[in-house]
């Protein structure tokens, strides 16, 4: 069996979480906004989307490095961003719909995931080689 590369493996999670992201924030924006509005919540589901399509994008972004660098820090960023998308904005998307108070001291944790892995991913950068 083909061993799947880490470039792989971060194009295929953000494919994924591009397309839940862009299918949520669209179901959030019409599907779901008279229950967000109803509970006061639309701001944060539009945030939880915001948060959710950016970190989509980077693990494009860490995908790249990871052909520049052979570490697996990139691996793990890629790792921390989708914890981030899923403690960060899955506790928010809950928040918003089922209107659950203690989602919120979730969010917190999924916001230190996003800065693990942003840390991890310029840690990573370190490790380019000039001219390669």
């Amino acid at each position: 069996m083909k061993k799947v590369s880490t470039m792989q493996q971060l194009i295929v999670l953000a494919a994924i979480f591009g397309a839940l992201g862009v299918g949520l924030g669209a179901f959030g924006a019409h599907g779901l906004s008279a229950i967000l509005e109803a509970n006061g919540r639309a701001e944060t589901f539009r945030t939880g989307t915001h948060y959710h399509l950016i970190h989509a994008v980077v693990l494009l972004a860490a995908a790249w490095l990871s052909t520049q660098v052979d570490s697996n820090l990139v691996l793990y960023a890629g790792y921390a961003f989708v914890a981030g998308i899923l403690l960060f904005s899955g506790s928010l998307y809950i928040l918003a719909i089922f209107n659950i108070g203690i989602m919120g001291a979730v969010a917190p944790l999924g916001g230190t995931a996003f800065i693990i892995g942003w840390v991890l991913l310029g840690v990573a950068a370190f490790q380019i080689t000039p001219g390669s």
